[in-house]
């Protein structure tokens, strides 16, 4: 199964705070943390979400 390596490329400070508990549910806590889920629906919402704080890359 692919997975998603998604990287906090931005920070959270301003943002609503459903964007900071999204980010925090996928375990991401601060600027360049880096963390590989499932590529899964639930995650693709969540990375929808807070598409302007993250980039996302497939990994094998």
């Amino acid at each position: 199964m692919a997975q998603l390596k998604i990287t906090q490329t931005k920070s959270y400070i301003g943002s609503k705070q459903n964007h900071r508990d999204t980010l925090r549910s996928l375990g991401l806590k601060r600027v360049n943390d880096v963390v590989v889920k499932e590529d899964r629906p639930e995650f693709r919402g969540m990375v929808h979400t807070v598409r302007h704080l993250v980039t996302v890359e497939e990994v094998d």
